[in-house]
């Protein structure tokens, strides 16, 4: 049997950090070992940490309720105990990258859920599926940071984990316009309906940078490595508005898109139902089957009957039809804090370990 890789999570008492601990409860190739947050949860059990805060079904896991937690800004005290770690820490971006660039020099890969990193030319931003290849540029990034095993990868915002999935496997007709509005949970701002009174029957057509991460995103997930960095795509032209809505989690998508070559309705679902990636055919612990699923019933996805979808992992469409505008249009649902956050970074780091990017120390 292969030893599981030992792992951390920084900002473990977070919604997003909480997420970690329990995807990792009994994950075939990593063990959780060590839960790290701010100096004022150092030095308490896990439990008593997140006692009166722990916002998921089923309670703290058992192995997770007995570490203690560790200061995260103590690097070299965490790296001696894990093999990488997930990052999910709640601090000011210019903080967070430093922080992410000491673990990485203290030789320990990082996977964040951050957005620090997701501009940094030489820094992966996965969505497994999509461009797996972008793992060629971790060779060219220790040799900037002069690390020998350590680097840092990002996943991208939850906003664009529902549409950019979709419209990935029609890239070949050539997307030239790409419209979304999406609908976005609570939990995407790391709150409850308990902690956060103000959203029960309320829609907020306003979330702080949203926007700007939906439109500008995926242009470096479709982007190509060249000369130790990531080259930004220059298309599809992207316009987004985000929304906030009353439900707990799921981020549903309304798309538009227009192509250079129109295909046919047929020509679309045939593509989504052969969609897959290096994670599916790889057999990824974490990787859905299938990725995307298209429901015929006009009235599906519905957030909470199908974020669970894949065990969170997978995509979610339906309504495809014939737009006077753009070309199609269709509505797309993701689970935000498993394949948005938490879930989605585990993916990335099961990848990297078949790729043998992530070893034991």
């Amino acid at each position: 049997m292969t030893t599981k890789l030992k792992v951390g999570v920084l900002g473990a008492t977070g919604m997003v950090g909480q997420r970690f601990v329990s995807l990792l409860e009994q994950h075939p190739w990593f063990e959780l070992a060590t839960v790290a947050a701010s100096p004022g949860s150092a030095g308490k059990s896990y439990a008593e940490a997140v006692a009166g805060r722990w916002t998921l079904p089923g309670g703290v896991p058992a192995n997770a309720a007995k570490l203690t937690v560790l200061d995260a800004s103590r690097v070299e005290q965490v790296a001696a105990t894990v093999d990488f770690v997930f990052c999910a820490v709640d601090m000011p971006k210019d903080a967070t990258a430093k922080l992410e660039d000491d673990y990485a020099k203290a030789e320990t890969p990082v996977v964040s859920n951050n957005s620090a990193h997701r501009w940094t030319s030489d820094v992966p931003m996965f969505i497994p599926e999509i461009n797996d290849g972008h793992a060629a540029v971790i060779e060219a990034q220790r040799r900037r940071l002069g690390t020998r095993r350590g680097f840092i990868t990002v996943k991208p915002n939850c906003s664009i984990q529902s549409y950019v999935p979709a419209i990935h496997p029609l890239k070949h007709f050539g997307p030239t316009r790409l419209a979304v509005c999406t609908y976005q949970a609570i939990s995407g701002a790391g709150k409850t309906f308990e902690s956060w009174p103000e959203m029960v029957d309320n829609v907020i057509p306003f979330i702080k940078g949203e926007e700007e991460k939906s439109e500008q995103e995926p242009l470096k997930i479709w982007g190509h490595v060249a000369d130790g960095r990531i080259v930004t795509a220059t298309g599809p032209a992207i316009t987004a508005q985000c929304i906030r809505v009353p439900v707990s989690d799921g981020h549903l998508a309304a798309v538009f898109v227009a192509f250079e070559r129109k295909p046919t309705r047929e020509e679309i679902l045939s593509a989504w139902r052969g969609a897959s990636g290096k994670p599916q055919q790889l057999k990824l612990p974490s990787a859905p089957h299938p990725f995307l699923t298209y429901f015929e019933d006009d009235a599906r996805p519905q957030t909470k009957l199908d974020r669970d979808q894949g065990n969170g992992q997978g995509i979610s469409i339906g309504r495809l039809r014939p737009d006077a505008v753009f070309d199609w249009r269709f509505v797309a649902l993701s689970h935000n804090t498993v394949r948005g956050a938490a879930g989605g970074a585990v993916l990335t780091a099961e990848l990297l370990k078949a790729e043998g990017f992530l070893t034991a120390k």
